[in-house]
């Protein structure tokens, strides 16, 4: 990470080509969209009229909503001003879980939202509230139509993970009513028939859905550590390529990178084990979160350890597009339909949890975009 912040004031190239200091700063560059100083983000979706979604999920005290539209209607949060740029999605009801309310019809713990070609927000709820486990079998999947702000569907998860799975992330194929999340506790993808409701998950005994034992996860220049022992995270980012053929995917603390077709995961007839021997090795890549692909077929994900974004083309080749100290754990990705890359930073390293009790975050949480098209 220090040889990265190096690069920060000069390297802002499509493929950073800087073999000595100074370079001239060019294209691209960062641009701020949002900043929260208060309450942890993970998730960014910005839909194809422009809206811009986030999200918090409820891993501390410090907590207020759940799925907000940032620069939305406020009326209800007039005497608040740390709220004034963001409005409770897709209404206050559904972002005032309480224990006693059972969650299968609110916000629990919310760590992504996505939205689609056809103006749809997707807001994945492990509902495991500190990551302590799910709480009364409410972790779900829910499809908002943008174009009215109602919840069409949900669906729940019960008997498909265990009690103490997280699910994370998701890619939808709406040409074939598909939808696959990551598990990233357990490890594992789920496959989701959006027109029957059948869900049911597959690979979480296979290698490409566990982190590997013995990658060290070195970032700020230590290994990332739990109550003294290697923070191991499954499964985790996810993408489908733009045909929907493929999908891509990875565990979080290492940087193997995996795909398999999504003609073999809708195929409920194949074994575990036939079903393992499709999944396809692509190699060492970097240690991301989230990564997208944009309609040409490029593959882009974070580095947090570089504090980079990186571009994997249909090649295999991998580029780096910017460094930029802002980018502290770059999390989750939206691509916009003028070409701009959002990008959520969520700090993650920065917590408590992994820093001895001590909460080591001095800037904001922040999404930022990123001209890729």
């Amino acid at each position: 990470m220090m040889r990265s912040i190096l690069f920060i004031m000069c390297c802002y190239v499509g493929v950073v080509s800087c073999n000595k200091l100074p370079c001239e700063p060019k294209m691209p560059r960062l641009t701020t969209v949002f900043k929260d100083d208060t309450f942890q983000l993970t998730g960014v979706a910005i839909s194809p009229e422009g809206r811009l979604f986030t999200n918090y999920p409820l891993w501390s005290d410090i907590y207020k909503y759940a799925v907000v539209e940032v620069n939305g209607k406020v009326s209800d949060l007039k005497t608040d001003d740390q709220w004034m740029a963001k409005a409770p999605y897709p209404n206050l009801y559904m972002n005032s879980s309480k224990i006693s309310d059972g969650g299968k019809d609110k916000w629990v713990c919310v760590q992504s939202v996505v939205t689609d070609e056809d103006n749809n927000l997707w807001v994945v709820d492990p509902a495991s509230p500190k990551m302590a486990g799910v709480y009364n079998n409410s972790h779900k999947l829910v499809k908002i139509n943008l174009n009215n702000n109602t919840i069409e569907r949900t669906w729940l998860f019960a008997g498909i993970t265990d009690a103490q799975s997280y699910i994370n992330d998701v890619r939808i194929d709406n040409q074939r009513q598909y939808a696959y999340l990551t598990n990233s506790s357990e490890g594992g993808i789920v496959v989701v028939n959006l027109a029957s409701g059948y869900s049911r998950q597959v690979l979480h005994d296979h290698y490409s859905t566990q982190s590997d034992p013995d990658f060290k996860f070195i970032i700020d220049g230590h290994e990332l550590m739990k109550n003294g022992q290697p923070v191991k995270i499954n499964s985790d980012g996810i993408a489908l390529t733009p045909d929907g053929d493929w999908l891509y995917y990875k565990p979080l603390t290492d940087d193997k990178l995996y795909r398999i077709r999504t003609e073999y995961l809708r195929d409920e007839t194949m074994s575990s084990a036939q079903l393992g021997s499709k999944v396809e090795d692509l190699g060492h890549f970097a240690t991301t979160d989230g990564m997208i692909f944009d309609h040409k077929g490029n593959l882009y994900m974070g580095d947090m350890r570089t504090y980079s974004i990186l571009r994997i083309t249909p090649e295999l080749k991998m580029e780096t597009v910017i460094v930029d100290a802002n980018l502290i754990w770059p999390d989750s990705y939206s691509i916009s339909k003028d070409g701009w890359l959002y990008i959520s930073c969520s700090q993650i390293q920065k917590q408590p949890e992994y820093n001895d009790g001590v909460n080591k975050r001095t800037d904001p949480y922040a999404i930022y975009k990123l001209k890729v098209e």
